[in-house]
């Protein structure tokens, strides 16, 4: 009798785990919906901007311009990607500069991403043998132009790969935007666990939702590495 006892309570357990599984899968969708790929999105446009701008300036013979952005560089990738929320979300308030939890995420990852994807871009673009430059000046191009019209398209092609990798890194980089009560995937992961002390399951599964992301975007960036390989 204790025996069966045990069993019957282990599949009920089960059972139930499987109904919170259901249950909790769609608000995550949810929350990643209008949070986790709208976050990823609009931080990672804003900081390729930022990054090609600053990898223009970390190669510019001018000092003003080159220090500023290797100082920026250097201090976002010295520092955690954490602090630079906190900093944003809760210590910005003491100088009288409240900003709202997704906005504050959005300047946090905008700015992660540029420095980090500055280095990518500055990095292609010095790959480019320097006989194209001066393909170019032969034509009688400026500076400005050989770098738009055929260092940037050829640099775009090298740096797919590791911008690709930014952006995936990016997706899971999003679940830190919990902590600033921005209630994308994993902060509604938290919410459900707060209420029904099953964590483990309910991490899990935040994790398998992450992983699925990951994995189709894993697989785009297959076709786009494919595609620059053959038309780039």
């Amino acid at each position: 009798m204790y025996l069966l006892s045990n069993i019957s309570n282990t599949i009920t357990s089960d059972m139930g785990g499987w109904e919170l599984f259901k249950n909790s899968l769609l608000p995550m969708v949810i929350g990643g919906i209008k949070y986790t790929i709208p976050l990823t999105l609009i931080a990672f446009i804003l900081g390729l901007l930022l990054a090609l701008v600053t990898a223009v300036m970390r190669l510019s013979s001018i000092r003003i311009l080159r220090v500023p952005a290797a100082v920026y560089v250097s201090a976002i990738r010295g520092t955690p990607l954490l602090v630079q929320l906190f900093i944003i979300f809760y210590g910005l308030p003491t100088l009288n500069m409240t900003i709202s939890p997704f906005p504050s995420a959005i300047i946090a990852f905008t700015l992660n991403v540029g420095a980090y994807a500055s280095e990518i871009i500055r990095a292609s673009i010095e790959s480019i043998h320097k006989g194209q430059w001066e393909a170019g000046y032969t034509i009688g191009m400026t500076k400005n132009t050989v770098l738009r019209r055929i260092i940037l398209p050829q640099a775009a092609r090298v740096s797919v790969p590791p911008l690709s990798n930014t952006f995936i890194s990016l997706v899971k980089d999003t679940s830190l935007a919990s902590l600033i009560l921005v209630a994308e995937l994993f902060r509604k992961a938290q919410e459900i666990a707060a209420r029904t002390y099953d964590f483990m399951l309910l991490y899990v599964e935040a994790a398998l939702l992450y992983w699925i992301i990951c994995l189709i975007l894993s697989f785009v960036q297959g076709i786009l590495e494919r595609r620059c390989a053959v038309y780039c």
